[in-house]
């Protein structure tokens, strides 16, 4: 990180994560929250990464005003050949299932970021996205329940978190590990670093 610190105001993360905004700190970024409320539905037959990009951006234009650039991110989870994707569980009976299903096998996260600078005439728009490719060990019943009393699945895509209990859970993966904690850190920063603010 270079220059001087910008004012906490430039940069506003429109979420509520806390792991988003400790991703954000951890890199040394100054920012203010602006939790935005936000229709999350997926539409049926959307392609995952096509519905996380429409949500992140939703949620920046719920947070945009004059003179400041907003960052907004939605991440999801999903199974390849399987296109709706699995979201946050609304319940211990879903995030069971979801974790059924990703047992022993291979599944993607992907996080869109949705950037928008507004500190000009016209708003600017910085839009990407990134996949992370997920690889868990296969699981018993017992195993899953053992993970479910953590409570760590709770308001998490897939019903897990990679940052908590379920590193154990995670054989390997192939791309940005901070992708799947919920932001892809890395290609954040030097986003923000050709706008100034990193």
């Amino acid at each position: 990180m270079s220059g001087q610190p910008q004012p906490s105001s430039i940069l506003v993360l429109a979420s509520a994560s806390p792991r988003r905004a400790e991703l954000l700190r951890s890199a040394g970024i100054a920012f203010t929250r602006a939790p935005v409320d936000c229709d999350e539905t997926w539409f049926p037959d959307e392609p995952p990464p096509r519905y996380v990009e429409r949500v992140a951006r939703a949620k920046a234009e719920l947070a945009l005003r004059p003179g400041v650039v907003v960052l907004a991110a939605d991440t999801t989870v999903w199974l390849e050949g399987q296109i709706e994707p699995l979201a946050k569980a609304a319940d211990r009976a879903e995030a069971a299932a979801m974790l059924t299903r990703l047992a022993g096998r291979s599944h993607f996260t992907t996080t869109a970021v949705a950037v928008a600078d507004a500190r000009g005439p016209e708003v600017r728009w910085h839009p990407f996205a990134v996949t992370t490719t997920v690889w868990f060990r296969p699981l018993t019943p017992a195993q899953i329940d053992r993970y479910l009393d953590t409570e760590e699945w709770r308001d998490k895509a897939g019903a897990y978190g990679i940052q908590g209990a379920a590193a154990g859970l995670v054989r390997r993966i192939e791309g940005s590990y901070t992708n799947v904690v919920g932001l892809p850190l890395a290609e954040v920063v030097e986003l923000l670093e050709t706008l100034a603010l990193g």
